[in-house]
């Protein structure tokens, strides 16, 4: 079984923000692939993630979505893991990522946070950086001196325009995740 799991910011104050890049991501696979977000996991009562399972690419996937903020998904994530009996390299987090220029992708199995702090939860609550992410690029030249008003903020209007061809390319990324899981290749487009 693979899990993907699309970070941001719950509630409809920060659903359309750059900070909720990775949530995009997740809803969009889930509206692609048909499936229903449950509150719980079978058996088991998750309150801090929204799921959904499926099968795709001949394997068992399951979409997430923390219902904690940012800062704290590590929680949700750990949790996913230990009751799906998964490991951290079975795992991809989507985030958002203010040193890619807008609508650049970059696909790596391990590494740092980057600055991160959704992601910096995820590693530090794991207790490793080997963590599969998919980093979406949010940034803008030059970067504002407030990124925490940034990266909660909308997207500006050119990037609305684009924002949905981004998204369906970092969910075909997810795609050739699943299909390449355990890969260690770095790849950015």
């Amino acid at each position: 079984m693979k899990l993907i799991v699309g970070l941001g910011n719950p509630g409809p104050a920060y659903a359309r923000t750059r900070h909720n890049a990775g949530a995009m991501v997740v809803a969009a696979l889930a509206a692609q692939w048909r499936v229903t977000w449950q509150r719980g996991l079978t058996g088991w009562r998750l309150s801090a993630a929204l799921s959904a399972p499926v099968a795709r690419q001949g394997q068992s996937v399951r979409l997430a979505r923390p219902r904690t903020f940012m800062n704290a998904s590590g929680v949700a994530v750990r949790r996913l893991l230990r009751h799906l009996r998964l490991t951290p390299e079975d795992c991809l987090i989507i985030c958002d990522d203010v040193n890619l220029p807008f609508g650049r992708l970059r696909l790596r199995a391990a590494g740092s946070a980057g600055g991160h702090r959704g992601l910096a939860s995820v590693l530090d609550t794991l207790g490793t950086e080997a963590v599969p992410r998919l980093r979406i690029g949010v940034g803008a030249a030059p970067l504002p001196k407030d990124l925490s008003d940034y990266v909660l903020g909308p997207f500006a209007p050119s990037q609305q325009a684009r924002l949905r061809e981004v998204i369906a390319r970092a969910a075909e990324a997810c795609e050739t995740w699943v299909r390449q899981a355990g890969s260690t290749a770095t790849t950015t487009r």
